[in-house]
């Protein structure tokens, strides 16, 4: 029987013996700790030089390699160099193997699950092979070679600044600090450095035993790539709250079973020595092996994805809601506030909000954060697109950093230029304006009104409900979507935009996907306002008047999805027998925490919805883009939006949430006007009907005697 035996540098406790067959032949496997002692592991290695088939030293590699650059760690090389006698191997080839292949395991198993992330590296130099295979999901990366080699509170934050460090580390790594500075403020300082490291970090690579000394405010909600994660460390680490661990070494025989234990089982039972043992040789034995990466959640399954959300101020009003200009604000003339508006809009990006506490009911998280910039609508229009895209993409850059897998634009942002299309081009990260869950959010709300109302009557045939519906804007982005979706439930559906050749193409595409649409266009909305049962306002108008609310139908349901809003609250105050609910809101899922942005808690604008719903759903790409919105996108992400749990808010007008009692009132202000003016209709009838009677027949008898006398 061949006896391998895997001597490590850690705790006596974990220590295990096993017998097995392995790769035909029958061995026994034993494990030694040392509990951190050098001389004992030299001694159990003189010992077992003698006995053991092979020998595995559970330290560090003995040798690894930077770019151009080969390095030897002398302490583990030698431990390795005691056994003369028999193989020994610190398993450093097999390790990077199973190490690189349970990252790339993860990304796959776990979908996109590196996109973007915030990984930092304990050894940038031990682990260079793992991170090259990183940067190619994310380039966020940091290295704290400088910081647990030198002492030195400095991160390395990129590959090429750890090629740079690596060319000068063989003059360093034997130098230490003075034991003054070492014991002092310079090691407190590097303490810290790493420590706050590790709580921005959404990833850890590291040894399992590195992160003994660390708890809860450094690994809470943490994905640890390490390798040999026993039972024992599992708990450890479940009790620090780490989320994830991505374990390299296999289980095998009821053990996990480091690279050096791995690689000195290969060596006894094939006999040859470790380092013959060729990159074909370890991908058969693992084949026939069937070795799997390990991924661990010690504390349930739970994953959360980050988002960013790009905001800007509506008006100046914003303004006054921040502290340093709110006491100025008070006592500024208008000329005043102008001039900050305008220098406003040349500010860099800042994170308003972080966004915390969003829960899928299938148990993916999401976080994020609000980046405003400082445009007003006023000032977007006013610059030229080029002007935006450049703070859009500063947003982004500063998202990135962040560790944003995906950034939604919100209001005028998405409008200007070509709506998206540019900035997604030029972003690091995918770009989403959210327009194809605001077209499926308005109706939402607007069907939900409808039907609340209840002032419509009974549906003819099954899907088609017997009202009227007119999209204001209806060639712009949200507005032919709105379009298309009204044309599959609506009796009678009018389109309404100055754009007249757009409205005949856009009506020409509906019939082709609804032949039996009943589509009227219009240039304007006076000729047929009065009769319309639903409105949906969706025009870049920034203030101008789009309709006349005082024409509008009692009991009519106006869905106003245009930023800022066509409607404003002077003119929703006129006709309390409408309903003007301001676009479709979506309730979010589980505790949500930000910072308020004119919604009830909870709340959010169905663009940033859309932004969240691609996040929990791990759909970190270029979804809605560009002015021609996919109606097959909007109709996805509804249903991916209902599967993350999202719901249609209580319907919000002007000032604030309708209550069951206001949409009972708005119910029985627009029956008592349909009644009067069907009252005053009637009586006007009578009043005319008679001389219009006559006038027809005058003209009747006219018709007729040209027609004869022709």
């Amino acid at each position: 029987m061949k006896e391998v035996v895997n001597i490590s540098l850690g705790a006596s406790s974990q220590d295990f013996t096993f017998t097995t067959q392995f790769l035909g032949e029958k061995m026994r496997v034993r494990r030694i700790g040392t509990n951190g002692s050098t001389t004992a592991a030299i001694k159990l290695i003189r010992q077992w030089d003698h006995q053991a088939t092979a020998i595995g030293i559970g330290v560090h590699k003995d040798r690894y390699k930077v770019g151009a650059h080969r390095f030897i760690e002398k302490d583990s090389a030698r431990l390795k160099a005691v056994a003369t006698e028999v193989p020994a191997t610190t398993g450093g080839r097999l390790g990077d193997i199973f190490q690189e292949w349970a990252v790339r395991h993860a990304q796959t198993h776990l979908g996109h699950y590196f996109n973007n992330a915030r990984v930092l590296f304990f050894s940038g130099l031990t682990d260079y092979k793992l991170a090259v295979s990183m940067a190619e999901y994310t380039s966020n990366l940091q290295f704290a070679d400088p910081v647990l080699q030198l002492g030195v509170p400095k991160l390395l934050g990129s590959l090429d600044g750890l090629s740079r460090y690596a060319t000068g580390a063989h003059y360093v790594r034997d130098w230490s600090l003075p034991a003054v500075l070492a014991k002092g403020p310079v090691k407190e300082w590097a303490n810290f450095v790493l420590r706050k490291a590790m709580q921005k970090a959404t990833v850890i690579v590291a040894p399992v035993h590195a992160l003994d000394e660390f708890g809860l405010e450094e690994l809470a909600g943490k994905t640890i790539i390490t390798s040999t994660v026993n039972d024992e460390r599992v708990a450890q680490l479940r009790d620090k709250g780490v989320n994830t661990i991505i374990d390299g070494a296999p289980f095998m025989a009821g053990h996990v079973l480091g690279p050096a234990l791995l690689d000195a089982m290969i060596a006894a039972a094939t006999g040859k020595h470790p380092s013959a043992i060729q990159e074909d040789d370890y991908l058969e034995i693992i084949s026939e092996l069937k070795l799997e990466p390990r991924i661990i959640h010690p504390n349930g399954f739970r994953r959360i994805n980050r988002f960013a959300f790009v905001i800007h101020p509506l008006s100046q009003e914003y303004f006054k809601k921040v502290k340093p200009i709110e006491l100025l604000s008070q006592v500024s003339p208008p000329v005043l506030m102008n001039s900050l508006e305008k220098a406003m809009a040349y500010a860099p990006p800042f994170v308003y909000s972080k966004v915390t506490g969003i829960r899928s009911p299938t148990g993916v998280e999401a976080e994020g954060w609000l980046i405003s910039v400082g445009g007003t609508p006023k000032e977007i229009m006013r610059h030229n697109p080029e002007f935006t895209y450049r703070r859009l993409l500063d947003a982004a850059a500063m998202a990135k950093k962040l560790g944003a897998q995906i950034m939604g634009l919100g209001a005028f942002t998405k409008v200007v230029g070509d709506a998206g299309l540019t900035v997604a081009k030029r972003a690091p990260l995918p770009i989403t304006t959210g327009n194809s869950y605001s077209a499926s959010g308005a109706l939402w709300a607007a069907h939900d009104a409808l039907l609340r109302l209840q002032l419509l009557p009974e549906p003819k045939s099954k899907g088609l409900i017997q009202f009227k519906a007119m999209v204001v804007g209806a060639t712009g982005a949200i507005g032919s979507v709105c379009a298309r979706l009204l044309t599959r439930v609506a009796e009678e559906v009018y389109l309404v935009s100055p754009e007249t050749a757009k409205l005949l193409a856009l009506k020409e595409s509906i019939l082709a996907e609804t032949p039996h649409a009943k589509v009227f266009l219009s240039a304007n909305t006076d000729r047929d306002l009065a009769d319309m049962d639903m409105i949906v306002t969706a025009t870049s108008g920034a203030g101008k008047k789009v309709l006349d609310i005082m024409r509008v139908k009692p009991g009519c349901v106006i869905t106003d999805v245009a930023r800022p809003l066509d409607l404003p609250a002077s003119e929703v105050a006129k006709r309390p027998d409408v309903l003007v609910v301001e676009s479709g809101e979506i309730e979010l899922p589980g505790d949500v925490k930000m910072k308020n942005i004119g919604l009830p808690q909870g709340v959010a604008y169905a663009c940033l919805a859309e932004t969240i719903v691609l996040a929990l759903e791990g759909r970190f790409e270029n979804f809605t883009v560009g002015r021609a919105i996919e109606w097959e996108k909007v109709r996805e992400i509804y249903r991916l939006g209902l599967k993350h749990g999202m719901k249609l808010a209580a319907i919000s007008g002007v000032n604030g949430p309708f209550s069951d009692e206001d949409i009972a009132r708005v119910r029985g202000l627009a029956l008592v006007e349909r009644a009067r003016r069907a009252d005053a209709a009637a009586v006007l009838a009578k009043t005319v009907t008679p001389r219009a009677s006559s006038r027809g027949k005058s003209k009747s008898r006219k018709r007729t005697t040209v027609a004869a006398g022709t």
